[in-house]
């Protein structure tokens, strides 16, 4: 390997609501490989306020430029903790959410509806969601083994159910480059709910005939994605 870290933005990697950031173990050694130092934040979950915050954080210990990385929920994340950073080059959303500023996820939700999702989440005794085990494979990791998806559903990070309706005052997509992965097969946000998204942040498009978690399944084609990305940091684009 000819190019050293220092050449290079960092990664951080925000995992999305009914997982942690292990989820990103496939994707992690990958850009490791080319060189690149990855951080996958930990966020609680507890509302859109405190992610955000802790994603800043993580952001703020990174030498450099960074790369911002979303999956599903986290690209809210990204979109407000990426905002008025000069640290952040690039934004990537992995079938993610990505609110305009004063708009909610649950909005999003509404305009678009999932073919799957509103009918599998489980609230528990203090509002938080979970995806019903039984229809976890489906609706979130078709195209994952069912002894992976098992383990996923058997380990999902629950989300607080009022974050949904969070807003934040701030779209850092509106003044940072951004790129988007559209997951064809996605029954947790709707396809044309992602392409819509995607079109209005202007962003470059890669659309994926993968499930809610292309990182997961396809994670090749995800690292293919933030290296592009990155290749723009680097060349001072």
């Amino acid at each position: 390997m000819t190019d050293s870290n220092n050449t290079k933005p960092s990664i951080v990697l925000v995992h999305g609501a009914f997982a942690d950031a292990t989820g990103w173990q496939k994707v992690i050694p990958l850009l490791e490989a080319k060189g690149f130092t990855v951080t996958a934040v930990q966020n609680p979950l507890k509302s859109i306020e405190d992610d955000v915050a802790t994603t800043k954080r993580a952001i703020e210990l990174q030498k450099g430029e960074v790369v911002l990385v979303g999956h599903s929920y986290g690209g809210a994340i990204i979109t407000g903790a990426g905002a008025n950073n000069p640290k952040v080059k690039a934004l990537v959303y992995v079938a993610a959410f990505a609110p305009d500023a004063g708009e909610t996820i649950g909005a999003l939700i509404a305009q678009y509806p999932p073919t799957a999702l509103g009918t599998g989440l489980v609230p528990d005794s203090a509002g938080f969601l979970f995806i019903d085990r039984a229809k976890f494979h489906e609706i979130f990791a078709k195209d994952v083994s069912e002894g992976e998806s098992a383990i996923m559903a058997a380990t999902q990070k629950p989300v607080a159910g009022a974050s949904f309706g969070e807003t934040q005052s701030v779209a850092a997509w509106k003044t940072v480059p951004s790129w988007y992965a559209i997951s064809t097969q996605d029954h947790a946000i709707n396809p044309d709910s992602e392409r819509f998204m995607a079109k209005r942040m202007n962003a470059h498009i890669t659309e994926i005939e993968a499930s809610h978690v292309s990182f997961i399944s396809q994670p090749a084609k995800i690292v293919k994605i933030i290296e592009e990305a990155a290749g723009t940091v680097k060349a001072g684009a």
